[in-house]
């Protein structure tokens, strides 16, 4: 993010982010920067909008400290938060004003929650930069970008130690900041640690996406599902019907899909409203659990749901908890019936 924001200030910043912390961070780590460039505290700094807050931002004020020439300084800094995002009218508005902006303003724009329209991030970028303040996507650029915020700490963690904290922090990255200053503190700048040397400071298990659960169940491996579930209610604070809406889709697209004359992923997509990728993943498995497999499984769905609302009395964590060991069990045995079949035509 350094390399986007090198240089003297540019007229406009856009910093973006669905992860609130995040994008806290990276626009305390920007404004830093940029009193910095010209001396501590040699840029005022007028900021619109409160953190955390969903009412709609009003740019009118904004744009209109950005029109109005500093006094006694050389610049200004207009800061606009907003966590519902930007309008259409509001974007016209922006994107008028980037058309020419006053050389002496330098606007921010913090959008946590939702991203920028695409007109304002493309006059952000033809004036300024835009900081995404999240990985593109999963997998490689997830881990690509957590090794990046690791390097450019003041630790060197081996990769042993960067794999484990970016495992236990899962979907919690804000706390990555945290972590690595709390190290830095107790080591000093520029220490190498190992991933023994990191154990002590990893506090909670951070939150992990709702697919780390659907993948495990369609493994029918119960223990890594287990482990999902935990991390979704506790580091993931997500409730018990959340997580049960998450599997209603999940197995919902599977019911879809059973008995259908589908063979392809392109089909799996058009019937069950999901991207290809998770709409192969529904039609594989799908075929695997078969119809009674299926059927099963929507029904322990619905007994849980009926059971979280008060119909037994168990705690929520117990409900859920036997949910997911039936559903890996049904996928686990589903697995072997297919495995005895196929050694059985060879």
């Amino acid at each position: 993010m350094s390399g986007a924001r090198s240089g003297p200030p540019r007229p406009a910043y856009l910093v973006q982010g669905s992860d609130a912390g995040l994008v806290s961070q990276a626009l305390s780590a920007l404004l830093g920067e940029l009193a910095g460039s010209e001396g501590a505290g040699a840029i005022p700094i007028e900021e619109y909008g409160e953190p955390g807050r969903d009412e709609q931002l009003m740019l009118g004020p904004v744009l209109d400290a950005c029109r109005t020439p500093p006094f006694l300084a050389d610049r200004r800094v207009v800061v606009a938060r907003s966590a519902t995002g930007i309008d259409a009218a509001q974007a016209n508005a922006v994107t008028a004003y980037l058309a020419d902006p006053l050389d002496t303003t330098v606007l921010v724009l913090a959008l946590s929650g939702k991203a920028a329209p695409a007109a304002v991030a493309k006059a952000v970028r033809e004036v300024g930069a835009v900081i995404d303040t999240e990985p593109a996507g999963g997998g490689r650029a997830r881990t690509a970008w957590f090794s990046e915020h690791v390097r450019a700490s003041g630790v060197h963690l081996d990769a042993s130690a960067t794999g484990r904290l970016e495992e236990h922090l899962g979907e919690d990255l804000a706390r990555l900041s945290g972590i690595l200053s709390t190290l830095e503190s107790a080591f000093g700048p520029g220490a190498r640690l190992s991933r023994e040397d990191l154990e002590p400071f990893l506090g909670h298990a951070g939150g992990v996406a709702p697919w780390d659960l659907t993948d495990a169940l369609d493994k029918g491996d119960g223990p890594g599902a287990l482990a999902a579930l935990g991390r979704l209610l506790g580091g993931g604070e997500r409730h018990p019907l959340q997580v049960i809406a998450t599997l209603q889709r999940h197995y919902g697209a599977m019911l879809r899909l059973d008995g259908a004359d589908v063979t392809d992923e392109q089909g799996a997509a058009l019937l069950t409203g999901l991207r290809p990728f998770p709409a192969k993943k529904a039609l594989v498995q799908s075929r695997r659990l078969g119809h009674r497999g299926i059927t099963r499984s929507i029904a322990l769905l619905a007994g849980a749901d009926l059971d979280l609302r008060g119909r037994t009395g168990w705690p929520p964590e117990l409900v859920m908890e036997v949910l997911i060991a039936r559903l890996a069990q049904l996928a686990r045995l589903a697995g072997a019936s297919g495995a005895g079949r196929r050694a059985a035509a060879r």
